[in-house]
């Protein structure tokens, strides 16, 4: 596996991945697929300031990308990011994953202008909730039935990790 910063080249795959998720998993709350030209303007947000964005390649295939976003948009919250992982479908449980959130929170912790790191998942996924606590993360809480997907109300569970 080989993990590098993301090109523009990389943004389909990026997008069939986000995609994925869209319509058959809970990873996004996102009900609707986003466009090539979201994506771009996704895209052109990162690779910058404090918000990288990595790609893990498998054989030259796009396997899995890791993000730090914004976490708000108030001035106050500009050392706060948001991670984000996911994952191609053909490689999860291979390491992919655990990768890619080395590589994202060695980032963070080299960035001066970074602090803290929150990561929202969507609750009942014990994978992401292990990847996170493996990695140092601490569970903050619950927000109950904050998102309806699939015909039924999701929880959302918050962690946080400071990496000053």
């Amino acid at each position: 596996m080989h993990i590098r910063t993301a090109r523009g080249e990389d943004v389909p795959a990026l997008l069939d991945i986000y995609n994925y998720e869209v319509e058959h998993g809970v990873s996004t709350l996102d009900l609707t697929k986003r466009t090539q030209d979201q994506w771009q303007a996704w895209f052109a947000a990162h690779n910058r300031d404090n918000h990288p964005l990595m790609v893990a390649e498998e054989e030259g295939t796009v396997a899995g990308y890791a993000s730090l976003s914004p976490y708000r948009e108030k001035e106050a919250y500009r050392s706060t990011v948001e991670l984000s992982i996911y994952i191609h479908p053909d490689f999860r449980r291979q390491g992919v994953a655990s990768g890619l959130m080395q590589a994202i929170l060695e980032l963070a912790r080299q960035d001066q202008g970074t602090h803290t790191v929150v990561s929202v998942i969507t609750s009942g996924n014990a994978a992401s909730a292990r990847l996170h606590e493996k990695f140092g993360f601490t569970f903050c809480g619950t927000i109950r039935q904050v998102g309806m997907k699939f015909g039924r109300y999701q929880d959302i569970d918050n962690y946080e990790l400071i990496v000053e």
